[in-house]
Protein backbone atom coordinates (compact mmCIF):
# COMPACT_ATOMS: atom_id res chain seq x y z
CA UNK A 1 0.00 0.00 0.00
CA UNK A 2 1.30 3.44 -0.96
CA UNK A 3 0.55 5.98 1.76
CA UNK A 4 1.92 9.45 2.39
CA UNK A 5 3.52 9.75 5.83
CA UNK A 6 4.67 12.84 7.73
CA UNK A 7 6.46 14.15 4.64
CA UNK A 8 5.64 12.20 1.50
CA UNK A 9 6.04 8.54 0.58
CA UNK A 10 9.22 6.57 1.18
CA UNK A 11 10.21 2.97 0.69
CA UNK A 12 13.10 0.58 0.16
CA UNK A 13 14.53 0.85 -3.36
CA UNK A 14 13.62 -2.12 -5.59
CA UNK A 15 11.35 -3.51 -2.88
CA UNK A 16 8.37 -1.21 -2.47
CA UNK A 17 9.92 1.93 -4.02
CA UNK A 18 9.99 0.89 -7.67
CA UNK A 19 9.64 2.61 -11.03
CA UNK A 20 6.20 1.08 -11.55
CA UNK A 21 4.88 2.28 -8.21
CA UNK A 22 6.51 5.70 -8.55
CA UNK A 23 4.84 6.05 -11.94
CA UNK A 24 1.46 5.72 -10.24
CA UNK A 25 2.33 8.29 -7.57
CA UNK A 26 3.68 10.71 -10.17
CA UNK A 27 0.51 10.35 -12.25
CA UNK A 28 -1.60 11.03 -9.16
CA UNK A 29 0.39 14.18 -8.33
CA UNK A 30 0.16 15.40 -11.93
CA UNK A 31 -3.60 14.88 -11.95
CA UNK A 32 -3.89 16.79 -8.67
CA UNK A 33 -1.84 19.73 -10.00
CA UNK A 34 -3.90 19.86 -13.20
CA UNK A 35 -7.19 19.73 -11.29
CA UNK A 36 -6.07 22.45 -8.90
CA UNK A 37 -4.99 24.82 -11.67
CA UNK A 38 -8.55 26.12 -12.18
CA UNK A 39 -8.12 27.06 -15.82
CA UNK A 40 -4.61 28.49 -15.47
CA UNK A 41 -1.64 27.00 -17.27
CA UNK A 42 0.10 25.26 -14.39
CA UNK A 43 3.81 24.56 -13.85
CA UNK A 44 5.40 21.64 -11.98
CA UNK A 45 9.00 21.66 -10.73
CA UNK A 46 11.05 18.52 -10.08
CA UNK A 47 14.23 18.09 -8.06
CA UNK A 48 16.20 15.15 -6.73
CA UNK A 49 18.94 14.29 -4.24
CA UNK A 50 22.10 12.14 -4.38
CA UNK A 51 20.47 8.78 -3.66
CA UNK A 52 20.72 5.76 -5.93
CA UNK A 53 18.63 6.28 -9.07
CA UNK A 54 17.18 9.58 -7.81
CA UNK A 55 17.93 11.20 -11.18
CA UNK A 56 16.12 8.45 -13.07
CA UNK A 57 13.17 8.50 -10.67
CA UNK A 58 12.92 12.26 -11.21
CA UNK A 59 13.08 11.79 -14.97
CA UNK A 60 10.17 9.33 -14.79
CA UNK A 61 8.13 11.98 -12.93
CA UNK A 62 8.98 14.49 -15.67
CA UNK A 63 7.83 12.00 -18.31
CA UNK A 64 4.55 11.56 -16.40
CA UNK A 65 4.01 15.33 -16.35
CA UNK A 66 4.75 15.70 -20.06
CA UNK A 67 2.52 12.72 -20.86
CA UNK A 68 -0.45 14.55 -19.34
CA UNK A 69 0.48 17.88 -20.94
CA UNK A 70 1.68 19.51 -17.72
CA UNK A 71 4.57 21.99 -18.24
CA UNK A 72 7.53 20.90 -16.14
CA UNK A 73 11.00 22.10 -15.19
CA UNK A 74 13.48 19.58 -13.79
CA UNK A 75 16.72 20.38 -11.97
CA UNK A 76 19.78 19.84 -14.13
CA UNK A 77 21.62 18.15 -11.26
CA UNK A 78 20.95 17.09 -7.67
CA UNK A 79 19.71 19.94 -5.47
CA UNK A 80 18.69 20.45 -1.82
CA UNK A 81 15.01 20.32 -1.01
CA UNK A 82 14.81 23.95 0.24
CA UNK A 83 16.02 25.21 -3.15
CA UNK A 84 13.14 23.42 -4.89
CA UNK A 85 10.71 24.66 -2.24
CA UNK A 86 11.87 28.26 -2.72
CA UNK A 87 11.72 27.89 -6.51
CA UNK A 88 7.99 27.11 -6.35
CA UNK A 89 7.46 30.61 -4.99
CA UNK A 90 10.19 32.30 -7.02
CA UNK A 91 8.91 30.85 -10.31
CA UNK A 92 5.23 30.95 -9.30
CA UNK A 93 4.92 27.21 -9.86
CA UNK A 94 1.88 25.20 -8.82
CA UNK A 95 3.88 22.64 -6.92
CA UNK A 96 7.10 20.65 -6.88
CA UNK A 97 8.16 17.03 -6.68
CA UNK A 98 11.34 16.27 -4.76
CA UNK A 99 12.83 12.79 -5.06
CA UNK A 100 14.50 12.14 -1.71
CA UNK A 101 14.31 9.97 1.37
CA UNK A 102 15.79 12.78 3.45
CA UNK A 103 17.68 11.30 6.42
CA UNK A 104 16.66 7.66 5.92
CA UNK A 105 19.25 4.90 5.30
CA UNK A 106 20.78 4.53 1.84
CA UNK A 107 18.47 1.67 0.87
CA UNK A 108 15.50 4.07 0.94
CA UNK A 109 14.22 6.58 -1.55
CA UNK A 110 11.08 8.66 -1.57
CA UNK A 111 9.01 11.44 -3.02
CA UNK A 112 7.93 14.70 -1.40
CA UNK A 113 5.37 17.11 -2.80
CA UNK A 114 5.82 20.81 -2.13
CA UNK A 115 2.81 23.07 -2.51
CA UNK A 116 2.71 26.37 -4.42
CA UNK A 117 3.46 28.31 -1.22
CA UNK A 118 6.87 26.61 -0.99
CA UNK A 119 6.18 24.39 2.01
CA UNK A 120 5.26 20.82 2.85
CA UNK A 121 1.96 19.69 1.40
CA UNK A 122 -0.87 20.00 3.89
CA UNK A 123 -2.94 17.03 4.99
CA UNK A 124 -5.73 18.32 2.74
CA UNK A 125 -3.41 18.21 -0.28
CA UNK A 126 -1.95 14.78 0.50
CA UNK A 127 -5.47 13.43 1.00
CA UNK A 128 -6.39 14.67 -2.46
CA UNK A 129 -3.25 13.12 -3.95
CA UNK A 130 -4.06 9.81 -2.28
CA UNK A 131 -7.58 10.03 -3.74
CA UNK A 132 -6.13 10.41 -7.23
CA UNK A 133 -3.66 7.63 -6.44
CA UNK A 134 -6.52 5.26 -5.73
CA UNK A 135 -8.03 6.15 -9.11
CA UNK A 136 -4.81 5.57 -11.06
CA UNK A 137 -4.14 2.32 -9.20
CA UNK A 138 -7.52 1.00 -10.30
CA UNK A 139 -6.87 2.04 -13.92
CA UNK A 140 -3.10 2.54 -14.35
CA UNK A 141 -2.10 4.91 -17.18
CA UNK A 142 0.33 3.11 -19.50
CA UNK A 143 3.92 4.30 -19.33
CA UNK A 144 4.89 5.85 -22.67
CA UNK A 145 7.75 4.19 -24.52
CA UNK A 146 9.97 7.28 -24.60
CA UNK A 147 13.37 8.28 -23.32
CA UNK A 148 13.92 11.27 -21.07
CA UNK A 149 16.19 12.71 -23.77
CA UNK A 150 13.23 12.54 -26.17
CA UNK A 151 10.95 14.73 -24.04
CA UNK A 152 13.82 17.19 -23.49
CA UNK A 153 14.53 17.38 -27.23
CA UNK A 154 10.84 17.91 -27.97
CA UNK A 155 10.68 20.82 -25.54
CA UNK A 156 8.14 19.10 -23.27
CA UNK A 157 10.51 19.26 -20.30
CA UNK A 158 12.90 22.10 -19.45
CA UNK A 159 16.10 21.87 -17.41
CA UNK A 160 16.71 24.57 -14.79
CA UNK A 161 18.99 25.40 -11.87
CA UNK A 162 17.18 26.58 -8.72
CA UNK A 163 20.34 27.08 -6.66
CA UNK A 164 21.58 30.59 -7.64
CA UNK A 165 18.36 32.43 -6.80
CA UNK A 166 17.94 30.31 -3.66
CA UNK A 167 21.42 31.20 -2.41
CA UNK A 168 20.78 34.88 -3.09
CA UNK A 169 17.61 34.66 -0.99
CA UNK A 170 19.10 32.92 2.06
CA UNK A 171 22.18 35.14 2.07
CA UNK A 172 19.94 38.23 1.93
CA UNK A 173 18.35 37.11 5.20
CA UNK A 174 21.65 37.12 7.07
CA UNK A 175 22.90 40.19 8.94
CA UNK A 176 25.88 41.02 6.73
CA UNK A 177 27.05 43.68 9.21
CA UNK A 178 28.69 40.97 11.35
CA UNK A 179 30.43 39.41 8.33
CA UNK A 180 33.03 38.61 7.29
CA UNK A 181 33.87 37.04 10.64
CA UNK A 182 37.47 36.31 9.67
CA UNK A 183 38.39 34.77 13.01
CA UNK A 184 35.71 32.09 12.62
CA UNK A 185 36.77 28.82 11.03
CA UNK A 186 33.77 26.81 9.78
CA UNK A 187 33.61 23.17 8.69
CA UNK A 188 30.60 21.91 6.74
CA UNK A 189 29.33 18.32 6.47
CA UNK A 190 26.67 17.64 3.80
CA UNK A 191 26.86 13.90 4.67
CA UNK A 192 27.28 12.98 0.97
CA UNK A 193 23.90 14.59 0.35
CA UNK A 194 22.43 17.23 -1.91
CA UNK A 195 23.80 20.12 0.14
CA UNK A 196 27.31 19.60 -1.21
CA UNK A 197 29.10 22.90 -1.80
CA UNK A 198 26.13 25.00 -0.77
CA UNK A 199 27.27 26.25 2.62
CA UNK A 200 30.75 27.20 1.41
CA UNK A 201 29.13 29.04 -1.53
CA UNK A 202 26.79 30.93 0.81
CA UNK A 203 29.58 31.92 3.22
CA UNK A 204 31.72 32.98 0.27
CA UNK A 205 29.02 35.52 -0.61
CA UNK A 206 29.42 36.85 2.94
CA UNK A 207 33.19 37.10 2.60
CA UNK A 208 34.06 33.94 4.54
CA UNK A 209 35.78 30.70 3.69
CA UNK A 210 34.40 27.30 4.66
CA UNK A 211 35.89 23.81 4.51
CA UNK A 212 33.90 20.68 3.72
CA UNK A 213 33.95 16.93 4.34
CA UNK A 214 31.79 14.19 2.79
CA UNK A 215 31.30 16.43 -0.23
CA UNK A 216 31.52 13.72 -2.88
CA UNK A 217 28.73 11.98 -4.75
CA UNK A 218 28.26 8.55 -3.19
CA UNK A 219 24.70 7.17 -2.93
CA UNK A 220 25.84 4.57 -0.38
CA UNK A 221 26.63 7.31 2.19
CA UNK A 222 29.64 5.16 3.19
CA UNK A 223 30.17 4.76 6.90
CA UNK A 224 27.23 6.86 8.03
CA UNK A 225 23.53 7.57 7.77
CA UNK A 226 22.68 11.00 6.32
CA UNK A 227 21.08 12.18 9.56
CA UNK A 228 23.09 14.74 11.56
CA UNK A 229 22.93 13.11 15.00
CA UNK A 230 25.03 10.87 17.26
CA UNK A 231 27.82 8.75 15.83
CA UNK A 232 26.97 9.97 12.31
CA UNK A 233 28.87 13.13 13.25
CA UNK A 234 32.07 11.47 14.48
CA UNK A 235 33.97 12.41 11.31
CA UNK A 236 32.82 16.00 11.67
CA UNK A 237 33.86 16.08 15.32
CA UNK A 238 37.32 14.82 14.40
CA UNK A 239 37.66 17.29 11.53
CA UNK A 240 36.63 20.23 13.75
CA UNK A 241 38.98 19.24 16.57
CA UNK A 242 42.01 18.38 14.42
CA UNK A 243 41.65 21.48 12.26
CA UNK A 244 41.03 23.97 15.05
CA UNK A 245 37.60 24.92 13.71
CA UNK A 246 35.17 26.96 15.80
CA UNK A 247 32.09 25.12 14.57
CA UNK A 248 30.96 22.28 12.35
CA UNK A 249 27.63 22.63 10.55
CA UNK A 250 25.91 19.43 9.39
CA UNK A 251 22.83 18.97 7.21
CA UNK A 252 20.92 15.82 6.32
CA UNK A 253 20.67 14.10 2.95
CA UNK A 254 18.44 16.72 1.31
CA UNK A 255 19.76 19.65 3.38
CA UNK A 256 16.54 20.76 5.03
CA UNK A 257 17.63 19.78 8.54
CA UNK A 258 20.65 21.07 10.43
CA UNK A 259 22.59 20.52 13.63
CA UNK A 260 26.11 21.51 14.67
CA UNK A 261 29.26 20.42 16.45
CA UNK A 262 30.92 22.89 18.81
CA UNK A 263 34.64 23.66 18.82
CA UNK A 264 35.01 21.19 21.70
CA UNK A 265 33.26 18.40 19.76
CA UNK A 266 30.04 18.90 21.70
CA UNK A 267 26.85 18.09 19.79
CA UNK A 268 24.58 21.10 19.36
CA UNK A 269 21.24 19.38 18.90
CA UNK A 270 18.21 20.64 17.03
CA UNK A 271 16.69 21.59 20.40
CA UNK A 272 19.66 23.81 21.17
CA UNK A 273 19.61 25.26 17.66
CA UNK A 274 15.90 26.10 18.04
CA UNK A 275 16.42 27.72 21.45
CA UNK A 276 19.45 29.78 20.37
CA UNK A 277 17.62 30.97 17.27
CA UNK A 278 14.51 31.98 19.22
CA UNK A 279 16.60 33.99 21.69
CA UNK A 280 18.57 35.66 18.87
CA UNK A 281 15.55 36.56 16.75
CA UNK A 282 13.74 38.12 19.70
CA UNK A 283 16.60 39.82 21.57
CA UNK A 284 18.91 40.80 18.71
CA UNK A 285 16.82 40.89 15.54
CA UNK A 286 13.78 42.23 17.44
CA UNK A 287 11.42 40.07 15.37
CA UNK A 288 7.97 39.25 16.71
CA UNK A 289 5.39 36.52 16.27
CA UNK A 290 4.18 33.27 17.76
CA UNK A 291 6.21 30.06 18.07
CA UNK A 292 5.43 26.52 16.89
CA UNK A 293 7.11 23.34 18.06
CA UNK A 294 6.38 19.67 17.51
CA UNK A 295 5.40 17.72 20.60
CA UNK A 296 8.76 15.89 20.76
CA UNK A 297 10.73 19.13 21.18
CA UNK A 298 12.50 20.52 24.25
CA UNK A 299 10.80 22.31 27.14
CA UNK A 300 13.37 25.09 26.70
CA UNK A 301 11.06 26.52 24.05
CA UNK A 302 8.15 26.66 26.51
CA UNK A 303 10.34 28.49 29.03
CA UNK A 304 11.55 31.02 26.46
CA UNK A 305 8.01 31.69 25.24
CA UNK A 306 6.96 32.34 28.81
CA UNK A 307 9.90 34.73 29.24
CA UNK A 308 9.12 36.69 26.07
CA UNK A 309 5.34 36.53 26.37
CA UNK A 310 5.02 34.69 23.06
CA UNK A 311 2.17 32.37 22.14
CA UNK A 312 3.30 28.76 21.72
CA UNK A 313 1.60 26.20 19.51
CA UNK A 314 2.36 22.48 19.98
CA UNK A 315 1.68 20.26 16.97
CA UNK A 316 2.21 16.62 15.87
CA UNK A 317 5.53 15.45 14.43
CA UNK A 318 5.94 16.56 10.81
CA UNK A 319 6.88 19.97 9.47
CA UNK A 320 3.67 20.16 7.45
CA UNK A 321 1.82 20.95 10.69
CA UNK A 322 4.25 23.82 11.35
CA UNK A 323 3.90 24.99 7.74
CA UNK A 324 0.11 25.08 8.07
CA UNK A 325 0.37 27.48 11.01
CA UNK A 326 3.04 29.58 9.28
CA UNK A 327 0.53 30.12 6.47
CA UNK A 328 -2.33 31.00 8.83
CA UNK A 329 -0.69 32.96 11.65
CA UNK A 330 2.17 35.39 12.26
CA UNK A 331 4.78 32.80 13.19
CA UNK A 332 8.26 33.90 14.21
CA UNK A 333 9.85 30.46 14.22
CA UNK A 334 8.81 26.83 14.01
CA UNK A 335 10.91 23.78 14.76
CA UNK A 336 10.95 20.05 15.26
CA UNK A 337 13.12 17.58 17.13
CA UNK A 338 14.51 15.99 13.97
CA UNK A 339 16.43 19.11 13.00
CA UNK A 340 13.98 21.02 10.83
CA UNK A 341 13.58 24.72 11.62
CA UNK A 342 11.89 27.49 9.67
CA UNK A 343 11.70 31.23 10.33
CA UNK A 344 9.50 34.09 9.17
CA UNK A 345 10.24 36.29 6.15
CA UNK A 346 11.05 33.15 4.14
CA UNK A 347 9.07 30.22 2.79
CA UNK A 348 7.08 28.13 5.34
CA UNK A 349 9.74 25.43 5.16
CA UNK A 350 12.67 24.06 7.11
CA UNK A 351 15.96 25.15 5.61
CA UNK A 352 19.30 23.69 6.70
CA UNK A 353 21.47 26.19 4.85
CA UNK A 354 19.62 29.27 6.12
CA UNK A 355 19.54 28.06 9.72
CA UNK A 356 23.21 27.06 9.56
CA UNK A 357 24.07 30.56 8.36
CA UNK A 358 22.02 31.99 11.23
CA UNK A 359 24.10 29.94 13.68
CA UNK A 360 27.28 31.46 12.28
CA UNK A 361 25.63 34.90 12.56
CA UNK A 362 24.82 34.20 16.22
CA UNK A 363 28.44 33.23 16.92
CA UNK A 364 29.78 36.28 15.07
CA UNK A 365 27.36 38.59 16.88
CA UNK A 366 28.27 37.33 20.34
CA UNK A 367 31.91 36.43 19.86
CA UNK A 368 31.28 33.10 21.57
CA UNK A 369 31.01 29.45 20.63
CA UNK A 370 27.65 27.72 20.38
CA UNK A 371 28.52 25.64 23.44
CA UNK A 372 29.22 28.75 25.50
CA UNK A 373 25.97 30.32 24.32
CA UNK A 374 23.83 27.29 25.14
CA UNK A 375 25.43 26.99 28.60
CA UNK A 376 24.62 30.65 29.26
CA UNK A 377 21.05 30.09 28.12
CA UNK A 378 20.53 27.08 30.37
CA UNK A 379 21.94 29.05 33.28
CA UNK A 380 19.45 31.81 32.55
CA UNK A 381 16.63 29.25 32.49
CA UNK A 382 17.77 27.81 35.82
CA UNK A 383 18.50 24.20 34.84
CA UNK A 384 20.17 21.87 32.36
CA UNK A 385 18.12 20.31 29.59
CA UNK A 386 19.49 16.99 28.38
CA UNK A 387 17.69 15.28 25.51
CA UNK A 388 18.04 11.74 24.21
CA UNK A 389 16.33 9.86 21.38
CA UNK A 390 16.58 6.19 20.64
CA UNK A 391 15.09 4.42 17.61
CA UNK A 392 14.05 0.81 18.15
CA UNK A 393 13.69 -1.29 15.01
CA UNK A 394 10.45 -3.26 14.82
CA UNK A 395 9.00 -6.20 13.00
CA UNK A 396 5.91 -5.32 11.00
CA UNK A 397 3.79 -7.30 13.49
CA UNK A 398 5.17 -5.33 16.45
CA UNK A 399 4.69 -2.02 14.62
CA UNK A 400 1.06 -2.85 13.90
CA UNK A 401 0.52 -3.92 17.51
CA UNK A 402 1.97 -0.64 18.78
CA UNK A 403 -0.14 1.39 16.36
CA UNK A 404 -3.23 -0.38 17.67
CA UNK A 405 -2.43 -0.57 21.39
CA UNK A 406 0.08 2.16 22.29
CA UNK A 407 -2.63 4.58 23.38
CA UNK A 408 -3.73 2.13 26.08
CA UNK A 409 -0.52 2.61 28.08
CA UNK A 410 -1.36 4.74 31.13
CA UNK A 411 1.30 4.26 33.82
CA UNK A 412 0.76 6.07 37.11
CA UNK A 413 4.49 6.35 37.71
CA UNK A 414 7.62 6.06 35.59
CA UNK A 415 10.96 5.40 37.24
CA UNK A 416 9.46 6.00 40.66
CA UNK A 417 8.11 9.46 39.83
CA UNK A 418 4.46 10.33 39.36
CA UNK A 419 3.13 10.91 35.84
CA UNK A 420 1.28 14.24 36.05
CA UNK A 421 0.20 14.61 32.43
CA UNK A 422 -0.05 12.53 29.26
CA UNK A 423 -0.03 14.34 25.92
CA UNK A 424 -1.64 12.44 23.05
CA UNK A 425 -1.04 14.92 20.22
CA UNK A 426 1.17 12.35 18.48
CA UNK A 427 2.08 9.10 20.18
CA UNK A 428 2.26 9.33 23.96
CA UNK A 429 4.26 11.88 25.95
CA UNK A 430 4.47 11.23 29.69
CA UNK A 431 5.31 14.25 31.86
CA UNK A 432 6.73 13.45 35.31
CA UNK A 433 6.33 15.52 38.45
CA UNK A 434 9.90 16.86 38.28
CA UNK A 435 9.41 18.33 34.79
CA UNK A 436 11.20 15.52 32.93
CA UNK A 437 9.36 13.61 30.21
CA UNK A 438 9.50 10.56 27.97
CA UNK A 439 7.65 10.12 24.67
CA UNK A 440 6.83 7.06 22.55
CA UNK A 441 5.98 7.39 18.87
CA UNK A 442 5.79 4.91 16.01
CA UNK A 443 7.51 6.31 12.90
CA UNK A 444 5.39 7.23 9.92
CA UNK A 445 8.15 6.43 7.40
CA UNK A 446 10.20 3.57 8.89
CA UNK A 447 9.55 0.31 10.80
CA UNK A 448 10.77 1.82 14.07
CA UNK A 449 9.40 3.21 17.30
CA UNK A 450 11.10 6.36 18.54
CA UNK A 451 11.68 7.02 22.23
CA UNK A 452 12.33 10.65 23.17
CA UNK A 453 13.23 11.87 26.64
CA UNK A 454 14.37 15.03 28.39
CA UNK A 455 15.75 15.42 31.90
CA UNK A 456 18.50 17.32 33.74
CA UNK A 457 21.38 14.83 33.44
CA UNK A 458 22.76 12.23 31.05
CA UNK A 459 22.14 9.41 33.51
CA UNK A 460 18.57 10.45 34.23
CA UNK A 461 17.64 10.78 30.58
CA UNK A 462 19.24 7.40 29.77
CA UNK A 463 17.21 5.84 32.56
CA UNK A 464 14.07 7.47 31.16
CA UNK A 465 14.71 5.99 27.72
CA UNK A 466 15.10 2.55 29.30
CA UNK A 467 11.76 3.07 31.04
CA UNK A 468 10.32 3.84 27.61
CA UNK A 469 11.66 0.56 26.26
CA UNK A 470 9.94 -1.29 29.11
CA UNK A 471 6.65 0.40 28.20
CA UNK A 472 7.00 -0.58 24.55
CA UNK A 473 7.68 -4.19 25.50
CA UNK A 474 4.39 -4.29 27.37
CA UNK A 475 2.73 -4.35 23.92
CA UNK A 476 3.65 -7.69 22.39
CA UNK A 477 3.38 -8.43 18.63
CA UNK A 478 0.11 -10.06 17.69
CA UNK A 479 -1.86 -8.70 20.65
Amino acid sequence: MIKFGTDGWRGVIADDFTFDRLWLVACAIVRYVLSDAEGRKPLLLIGYDTRFNSDRFAQLCAIAASHFGLPVKIAESFVPTPSISYATVDLKADGAIMITASHNPARYNGIKFKASYGGSASTTITTEIERYLKIVQENPPPRPDVLFEDVIAEGKVELFDPVPSYLDKVVSMINSDVFPAKDLKVMFDPMYGAGQGLFPAALSKLGMECSQIHGEYNPLFPGLMPEPIGDNLNDLREAVASGGYHVGIAVDGDADRVTAVDATGRFISSHMVFALLLKHLVEVRKWTGAVVKTVSTTTMIDRLCDRYGLKLYVVPVGFKYIADLMLEEDILIGGEESGGTGIKNHIPERDGTLIGLMLVEIMATNGKTLGELIDELMEELGQRFVFLRRDIELTQAHKEALLAKLHELKPGTIGGLKVVNIETIDGLKFHREDGSWVMLRVSGTEPVVRIYAEATSEQEVADLVNEGIKLINQVAPGE
